[in-house]
């Protein structure tokens, strides 16, 4: 278990990202998501992260639910704010949102202090858990200045009273992650799809200035949303058709994994893991295989020779892992 920054949580080098427990594109039922939680637990997985936006709220009470039969003091469970939700009228799916679920609620953007603490409350909830590990300010990129001035302030509120252990944002940019780490006292964030085998954005700014300051990074979307996970079979790119270049560039690196033994897979997460400020990668699953697939790939060691060809043939940056 490695600690997040200067806070009080710690995670496992490998977690499991929730979003598909909560439906995420296609529906599953309850016992595969419980059958995907015991299989990561298992493997040693104990960091599971989730979110209210999750299948509007299904994958926090799946995880929960399946949590319930392990000592709370040995695992770990991040959640997020920004999202509040608001019943709603029931009529019709939240596909639009890519979640398989009725639409009962309605997501509400929501940073202000007295909003962050009414969502932590919902997720405690629905958890079924009196405390959570860490909260990340979700996805707060067109609501900077409420989440800076109030959202943030409340998470440090609740980091003092020991309501959480650590406290952190989540985004799908590098940017503003770089923001809160530079001027804030945060003890991790949470990149999506930045730091990838096809994207290292975040290794311009936000990974040097993580390392810096002693602010952990935890990775997320390692598989830039199924392309690195099988360009042939899902050739999605940040949840949507990825572009020819992207799709040629990943079965590229496919047939390189091939001829030296490994796999794409394996590749994608041993990238994502190998930088020193990063400490955890969360592999997202839907079932018992699938997590048992990500803990394999994640143990297969990747050969020096694979990261020197994609290096000599420009498929990654000449300093990537030298």
């Amino acid at each position: 278990m490695t600690r997040l920054g200067r806070g009080g949580a710690e995670v496992t080098s490998l977690g499991l990202g929730a979003a598909a427990l909560g439906n995420l594109y296609t529906p599953i039922g309850d016992e595969q998501a419980q059958a995907a939680v015991r299989a990561a637990w298992e493997r040693g997985i104990r960091y599971f992260d989730t979110a209210p936006h999750y299948g509007l709220g299904l994958s926090e009470r799946r995880l929960g639910a399946a949590l319930r039969e392990y000592d709370r003091a040995a695992y770990t469970v991040s959640t997020k704010v920004g999202r509040r939700l608001e019943p709603a009228d029931g009529t019709g799916d939240d596909l639009a949102n890519g979640f398989a679920v009725p639409a009962t609620h309605r997501r509400v953007w929501d940073f202000t202090a007295d909003g962050v603490r009414r969502t932590l409350e919902t997720s405690l909830e629905r958890l079924g858990l009196d405390r959570v590990d860490i909260v990340y300010l979700h996805d707060p990129d067109d609501h900077a200045e409420e989440a800076f001035r109030e959202g943030y302030p409340a998470l440090e509120k609740l980091r003092a009273e020991g309501v959480v252990g650590a406290i952190g944002a989540g985004m799908n940019q590098t940017e503003m992650l770089a923001r809160f780490v530079r001027d804030t006292d945060v003890d991790v964030v949470l990149c999506a799809g930045r730091y990838t085998l096809l994207d290292q954005s975040a290794a311009t700014e936000l990974l040097p200035e993580a390392l810096q300051r002693g602010v952990s990074v935890v990775i997320g979307g390692a598989f830039n949303s199924g392309l690195l996970a099988d360009p042939a079979r899902h050739p999605t790119y940040d949840y949507a058709e990825a572009p020819r270049q992207l799709l040629d560039r990943a079965l590229r690196m496919q047939a390189v994994a091939e001829r030296h033994g490994t796999t794409l897979r394996a590749a994608a997460l041993a990238f994502c893991s190998a930088h020193p400020a990063v400490a955890s990668v969360l592999a997202g699953a839907r079932s018992a295989a699938e997590v048992h697939d990500c803990a394999d790939q994640f143990a297969t060691p990747v050969p020096d020779a694979f990261w020197r060809e994609l290096r000599a043939t420009g498929l990654l940056p000449p300093e990537a892992l030298s």
